[in-house]
């Protein structure tokens, strides 16, 4: 059962919430950050309300049924209602355990998603490929806005990486899953003896990080310009176009050439830089808070394999849940992305519903 005192300060937050919004004394900045803290609550609020009245309810009704001077008929009335009044608080306090479970801070946030090719050559730079088609189906399907950063292609006319963003609602919360080694099983078109190879791309998924969630100063970051580089011809710029940023304190370096403007090439390569210094500062927080996080769904581990693409059987398996889709085309189309995702969060809620009881 969960304390009457946490379902209160829910509505007491809520209130409070409301009357500093609706003073017209905060600023703009303080108002967004309250605005959507208020708008989050108002999804439970309702719940939070009818809960303490639930138990108020339940409360009369047991002093009826332990009157000695109740007639048998209220009794029996009282008995009926308390059964339906366990019941709906139990359906009550599974959503305000849901809402009360520790949250990522950045679920909200956008995201930044590397993906690259690993062990297997040619046949994992188009697994690479592959991957990133079916992230841009995934995100055309929920209207997410992408956006390419940075892509690098192979001779077999794949990726041997691809860094893009990807903006919209909510979607930290649900790319994050996909951090991890991504690994694909299929006979190559130029394999003559019908063997099945093995290869296999990696995915990092990180947050976007704005000014305001980490500070770099321009004296931690060392800026060295060059020339880009790349197959020869038109494709070879002429200019030093081509930025890498290496933040000094974390060692951190990122490179970027894809712009023909220095300018551009450098925003881009400080937005990555940004992301990937405070993914590091995350992660040393959360391993600092707690060794049970290694357990849990999302770690975002790029070193765990996470996921299976067999085309001969045509499925897909994610290790970590143990649940095998037997989709494959389905799945990198992005029609049922949705189904393994819902299966993630729901088998991750379980294991902080467990550390919260």
């Amino acid at each position: 059962m969960i304390p009457i005192e946490k379902v209160r300060d829910i509505v007491a937050k809520h209130d409070n919430l409301e009357k500093e919004l609706s003073s017209g004394k905060i600023d703009s900045k303080l108002f967004a950050k309250k605005s959507k803290e208020y708008s989050s609550l108002g999804n439970i609020i309702l719940y939070a309300r009818d809960f303490i009245r639930f138990q108020k309810e339940i409360k009369d009704l047991n002093q009826i049924l332990d009157d000695k001077n109740s007639d048998s008929e209220m009794i029996e009335m009282a008995k009926k209602d308390l059964e339906g009044l366990k019941i709906k608080v139990q359906n009550y306090e599974n959503k305000l355990k849901v809402f009360l479970l520790p949250k990522d801070e950045d679920d909200d946030k956008n995201a930044i998603v590397e993906i690259r090719a690993g062990t297997g050559g040619l046949e994992a730079s188009l697994f690479c490929a592959d991957l990133f088609k079916m992230y841009e189906k995934v995100c055309s399907k929920k209207k997410w806005k992408l956006e390419i950063i940075s892509i690098s292609k192979s001779e077999a006319g794949g990726y041997k990486e691809v860094i893009f963003s990807v903006s919209g609602s909510d979607i930290y919360s649900y790319l994050k899953y996909e951090s991890g080694v991504h690994r694909v099983q299929r006979i190559p078109k130029t394999e003559t003896q019908g063997r099945v190879h093995t290869s296999a791309a990696t995915i990092a998924v990180l947050p976007e990080a704005e000014d305001v969630d980490i500070q770099i100063k321009d004296s931690d970051l060392r800026i060295d310009v060059f020339r880009a580089g790349g197959p020869g011809g038109q494709s070879v710029n002429t200019t030093d176009s081509a930025v890498r940023i290496t933040h000094i304190p974390t060692g951190v370096v990122v490179s970027q050439q894809d712009e023909k403007s220095q300018h551009k090439n450098k925003a881009k390569a400080l937005k990555i830089l940004r992301s990937r210094v405070y993914e590091a500062e995350k992660r040393k927080k959360d391993q600092e808070r707690s060794s049970s996080r290694r357990s849990q769904i999302g770690t975002g581990d790029r070193s765990e394999r996470i996921r299976t693409y067999n085309f001969p059987q045509g499925r897909v398996t994610d290790h970590r849940i143990n649940l095998t889709l037997h989709k494959l085309d389905e799945f990198l189309s992005g029609e049922i992305h949705e189904e393994m995702n819902e299966e993630l969060r729901l088998k991750e809620q379980d294991i902080k519903l467990k550390d919260l009881n």
